[in-house]
């Protein structure tokens, strides 16, 4: 099957639901296949060819949302960048691509103005508003397209969207997945996620990102309505949680976390129709999780992966979530067991399958697996190793196949030739009532090799001292793996999927040196 065909099948059987909301506009299903035929009639009249890349600049937005279906009915790839890149970055990643049109919300018209002579394939330029100068305007853009079906015959072994890595080391990679991939990790989904019809779904995370693109796309194959939001403003999420009638909605970790620290009337607050919260894209403090099943009262559902696995390889489901409140706490720290039809092992050197409770790389086996790297063959082979996914995540998997991350494998601290994981201390941080962040990186020692060091984020009218984080984490950690220094920052660099950038934290201490920071 192909992307949008799951569109086509709700409009025929509930053409009258909503499709998709933004503030005060609105899209049936049926009006939201005839935009979608419009655009793609307005793609393939503009001289793309199946398999011609696009760009997209957009924040979220039901354009976004329908350019995802329009780009598969055409058999075009959409390639949607991120909005928080400079403009060198969006450059780079277009030329790439090698991206045919560019489509973009005006803000970014103007902000990736100075990079225009520089995008080396680009034929045209749209702008998802109102035009002018060098871009051409989207209602002129859509009006060319005609209210039918484009005509064309799209395999489910050609490629749906191509999606940048976040490029937390080196030069984003274009991941690419297929209509096969894609359609496979809906159905997984449904067995997983499982959102139901006519449910209303919340969606703030940012829809060029893999998490949020997947609990779009389930949406829609469930046949439910898409309450888009166009940027993450905590106060905001809280307040449609509570008041706008959303059953389900997915929040990267961060966002969990400025939910419950930044939004003051949050645990005061009731959340009637909530059913059921996704989390997923970085790891989460077990505090955290707690603090926010306690709050918003309803099911949580984690999913791990990467863009590479289209999404999830794994789901920690609801049932098992209530297991670790029931006295199996454990569980709350796990990323899950495979998802149906996927395999997940864990793997030493040369591709060895580890025994249950080792420590090596998580490897993942499935449909949703990735073709390949765009233009990077060696990449490709060395990622897809065997037919297996290797995602650099360190990890374990127990009797029962949960698995458990323990880092990033370059994230991990070697400390006097102990393998220290700075997750766990990470962990340990966050049941400190001032801490509202925490990264744990490794710093040179003479003495050790590396040696632990914590950054943090107070809360906010805290007092909380570095002396006083030691003494706690003395309490509850080896003494290998306690930090022996803490650095107070306003804020963690993240990139756009919630992720800590920590060969950022790292650089300054690392200059000179010969480890890699990366």
């Amino acid at each position: 099957m192909r992307l949008h065909d799951f569109l086509d099948y709700r409009a025929r059987e509930q053409g009258d639901t909503l499709f998709a909301v933004q503030g005060d506009r609105g899209i049936s299903y049926r009006d939201a296949r005839d935009e979608t035929y419009r655009i793609g009639n307005a793609l393939v009249g503009g001289g793309l060819a199946i398999g011609d890349r696009v760009a997209i600049l957009s924040k979220n937005s039901i354009e976004m949302a329908l350019l995802y279906y329009a780009c598969s009915r055409a058999g075009v790839v959409p390639v949607p960048l991120n909005y928080r890149l400079a403009a060198p970055e969006w450059a780079y990643i277009i030329n790439d691509s090698e991206s045919k049109l560019l489509l973009a919300e005006p803000e970014f018209c103007e902000a990736i103005a100075p990079q225009l002579s520089e995008l080396e394939t680009v034929q045209r330029r749209i702008a998802i508003g109102d035009g002018g100068g060098e871009w051409e305007g989207w209602n002129t853009f859509v009006d060319r397209g005609e209210v039918v079906d484009p005509g064309r015959h799209i395999e489910d072994g050609a490629d749906v969207y191509q999606m940048y890595t976040s490029g937390t080391t080196g030069r984003p990679k274009g991941a690419i997945l297929t209509h096969y991939a894609l359609s496979s990790q809906l159905h997984q989904a449904a067995v997983g996620i499982a959102v139901r019809n006519r449910e209303r779904v919340l969606v703030v995370a940012p829809m060029y990102h893999a998490a949020a693109g997947i609990m779009t796309f389930a949406t829609v194959h469930a046949g439910g309505t898409l309450v888009i939001q166009e940027d993450f403003d905590p106060a905001a999420v809280v307040q449609a949680l509570s008041e706008q009638d959303i059953a389900a909605a997915l929040l990267v970790p961060a966002m969990i976390q400025f939910c419950l620290v930044a939004v003051p009337d949050v645990r005061e607050r009731s959340y009637p129709s909530l059913r059921l919260l996704v989390y997923g894209a970085s790891p989460i403090a077990e505090q955290t999780l707690r603090d926010a099943m306690e709050v918003f009262g309803c099911g949580f559902v984690q999913g791990y992966g990467m863009t590479e696995t289209t999404a999830a390889a794994t789901y920690l489901l609801a049932e098992d979530h209530e297991r670790g409140l029931a006295g199996e706490s454990k569980l709350l720290s796990s990323a899950g067991r495979a998802l149906v039809g996927t395999d997940v092992a864990i793997m030493g050197a040369e591709d060895r399958i580890l025994a249950n409770g080792e420590v090596g790389e998580i490897c993942v086996r499935g449909p949703q697996n990735m073709r390949g790297y765009w233009n990077l063959p060696q990449a490709s082979e060395k990622a897809l190793a065997g037919g297996w996914m290797h995602t650099g995540d360190a990890g374990i998997m127990d009797d029962e196949g949960f698995v458990y991350i323990q880092d990033r494998v370059k994230d991990m601290i070697v400390s006097g030739g102990e393998n220290i994981y700075p997750r766990e201390i990470e962990d340990v941080l966050y049941q400190h009532p001032g801490v509202a962040e925490a990264a744990v990186i490794g710093i040179p020692s003479e003495k050790w090799g590396e040696e632990v060091k914590a950054v943090i984020v107070a809360k906010p009218d805290v007092e909380v001292s570095a002396e006083e984080l030691i003494d706690f984490c003395q309490e509850r950690l080896g003494g290998y793996k306690q930090p022996r220094s803490i650095d107070f920052i306003d804020a963690l660099p993240r990139n756009p999927s919630g992720k800590v950038l920590k060969k950022d934290l790292r650089e300054p201490y690392w200059k000179g040196h010969d480890r890699r920071v990366g």
